[in-house]
């Protein structure tokens, strides 16, 4: 999979009247006649949390490691998930019997073989939201809405249950898509954050954030 990711952040009170002006324009992914699905992810990272840290750093080739649990479909997928300097998002992923606290050969290889590096993962934070997926009738273009965000490790768990977060995955970035439009007719501007980064940042207290400084603000004024 290889696409443009653009990102917006919002109040989760804002999401239906988002979706009902542009819905002539959208497919609603539907799941044995669900609409509104589960994803329940464990991410992967370094003992120093390197992952994040290129995230936080400004790397401009970067590595995200999760196994998901698409609840509804009943699946696990290993995925690896690389961004590079263009914006461009390449992601592998494998078909996994379930959620590994220790990574298998089989997973470890896989993480190698698209990563190129030899890294020693263990589970550093576990997310689950649910999601509703649109697809365009008229152009190769998809726009995810996830929303009651939780995070959690060992010792917390943090819920975002006012908050909302749409992706619009595209080819190329294509400002003219409806969903596009109506967001900035709405002043609601592309805002790149990562789950995972904003995950890190909630759990983990002596962690450094000061680039996730401004958007953990934005996000606690949107969701006050």
């Amino acid at each position: 999979m290889k696409r443009s990711d653009t990102k917006f952040i919002l109040p989760k009170k804002q999401v239906l009247e988002i979706l009902n002006s542009v819905l002539n324009n959208y497919r609603i992914l539907e799941v044995n006649k669900d609409r509104v699905m589960t994803y329940n992810s464990l991410y992967y990272d370094t003992s120093q949390n390197d992952f994040y840290q290129w995230h936080h750093n400004g790397k401009i080739n970067r590595i995200k490691v999760r196994i998901r649990n698409y609840v509804e479909s009943k699946i696990h997928f290993l995925e690896i998930k690389r961004k590079n300097g263009k914006g461009i998002t390449h992601k592998s992923r494998i078909p996994i019997d379930g959620f590994e606290e220790n990574l298998s050969k089989k997973s470890n290889a896989f993480i190698q073989e698209i990563t190129h590096g030899n890294y020693k993962l263990s589970p550093s934070l576990e997310n689950e939201f649910n999601r509703i997926t649109l697809v365009s009738t008229f152009h190769k273009e998809r726009a995810t809405i996830d929303f009651n965000l939780n995070f959690r490790n060992n010792l917390k768990n943090k819920v975002y249950d006012e908050l909302a977060i749409i992706e619009i995955k595209q080819e190329g970035i294509n400002r003219n898509s409806p969903i596009y439009k109506e967001l900035k007719e709405r002043h609601i501007l592309p805002n790149s954050i990562s789950k995972y980064c904003l995950g890190i940042i909630s759990l983990y207290e002596d962690i450094k954030y000061n680039s996730f400084k401004g958007k953990l603000l934005q996000i606690q004024k949107l969701t006050a």
